[in-house]
């Protein structure tokens, strides 16, 4: 028997969870502020990977002064090799007339008068193959599409703010936002998409805030308003900017940004995505710096081998000018990735993905394991950065070799 047939028979005899990929991170930009275009800025990244396994990156693109109610459009690229290569930005949100100016911005002065803003843009994978679109105009309107083609078209944008409309008995709401980031299908087929409402009176008219879901149980033909699940209270703070995840026991869980005095990341559950959620807490664990994160399920037993899912934020509460405060906005600065093997109980594992600059994200998994972190970095600071960047990473780099997805 030569060499090569004694190795091979060696190779055989492991378990195949134990043949592990050599640790990789990989990083390239996606989307940049340059001379090519006559955008400013480039935020909050959404990212996700179609039942067929082409990668969609979306985010916001914003002219003038960059800020968030300022002329903004929708872009979108596509990758059909787990991100290696994509093709060139297209504009896919509102394309026809410009809808009326939220009456909020008007008043308060806070935006051009001839500028749109398409805002908070939120994919959703549906298991029979289709991806579900939504966006916001103004903080006033939400639009749903739909692609049967893996995001090379989509349909006739539907408004759907009479979903949100359900809210006003209960909150009354002048400033609306999906997401932003993705939402999920749960494994009896509900759709569900985090939002955010304010009545918009402070803070850039995005304060005070509450976090609910919308949701469909007929692939997006129609939508519902979920119960408020995290209220703004002296102890959980405007919470806003949601991320969710179904759990393996089959609830599922909101973790929320806030701007509460202690600088955690606030989490509820619910046992159907909509309702009955619980008492809000603090996860003492996840650092908030005041900016939005990313939350993703890796694998899940019986299906695989360990239960995992992976949460990204930038992991800092330092300030350069040393003005710390609680419940004040910390640096954006060094995006890490936290590992979890029992459901978001504990987080075994944290991963500096980049140490400098580096604010919002999203994650999703590529077909062949590849974990996807689309965040926003720069080479100075602030609350938003010049480019959009995907950076690729498997399981062995971010546990250090210590775990690997079974093949």
């Amino acid at each position: 028997m030569n060499r090569r047939h004694l190795l091979a028979l060696c190779l055989l005899a492991l378990p195949l969870s134990a043949i592990a990929a050599q640790p990789f991170l990989e990083k390239s930009e996606l989307f940049k502020v340059g001379k090519e275009n006559d955008y400013t800025l480039y935020h909050i990244p959404g990212i996700v990977v179609t039942s067929k396994g082409t990668v969609l990156a979306y985010c916001e693109a914003r002219k003038g002064g960059g800020g968030d109610w300022a002329q903004i459009d929708v872009l979108l690229r596509r990758s059909t090799d787990s991100g290696k290569s994509f093709d060139a930005p297209r504009l896919i949100a509102h394309r026809g007339d410009p809808v009326e100016r939220n009456p909020l911005v008007v008043a308060r002065k806070l935006g051009k008068a001839t500028d749109q803003t398409v805002n908070n843009p939120v994919a959703i994978v549906d298991s029979n193959g289709s991806v579900h679109f939504l966006y916001c105009i103004e903080y006033a309107h939400c639009f749903y599409m739909r692609s049967d083609d893996d995001g090379l078209t989509f349909s006739k944008p539907v408004d759907i703010t009479p979903a949100f409309e359900k809210f006003r008995p209960e909150y009354a709401w002048t400033v609306l936002a999906t997401g932003p980031n993705h939402g999920i299908q749960l494994k009896n087929g509900r759709l569900v998409v985090p939002v955010w409402l304010s009545t918009g009176t402070g803070g850039n008219g995005h304060r005070p805030s509450v976090t609910s879901v919308i949701y469909s149980d007929d692939h997006g033909a129609a939508w519902q308003r979920g119960d408020i699940a995290v209220p703004h209270t002296t102890e959980f703070v405007n919470p806003n900017e949601t991320v969710v995840v179904q759990l393996a026991d089959g609830r599922t869980l909101l973790n929320v940004r806030n701007e509460s005095k202690n600088n955690r990341r606030i989490v509820v559950t619910s046992p159907d995505g909509a309702t009955g959620w619980s008492k809000p807490r603090f996860d003492e664990s996840l650092k908030e710096p005041i900016c939005m994160a990313a939350i993703i399920r890796v694998s899940e037993k019986p299906a695989a081998d360990k239960n995992r899912i992976v949460f990204v934020n930038p992991d800092n509460l330092e300030r350069a000018d040393k003005k710390e405060a609680p419940g004040k906005n910390r640096d954006r600065k060094n995006l890490s990735a936290k590992l979890s093997y029992d459901e978001g109980e504990t987080w075994a594992v944290t991963k500096v993905i980049d140490p400098d600059w580096s604010g919002y994200s999203d994650i999703a998994v590529a077909h062949d394991g590849t974990l996807l972190s689309f965040y926003g970095r720069g080479e100075k600071s602030g609350f938003a950065f010049d480019n959009l960047t995907l950076a690729r990473f498997n399981l062995e780099w971010l546990t250090d070799s210590a775990d690997a997805l079974a093949k």
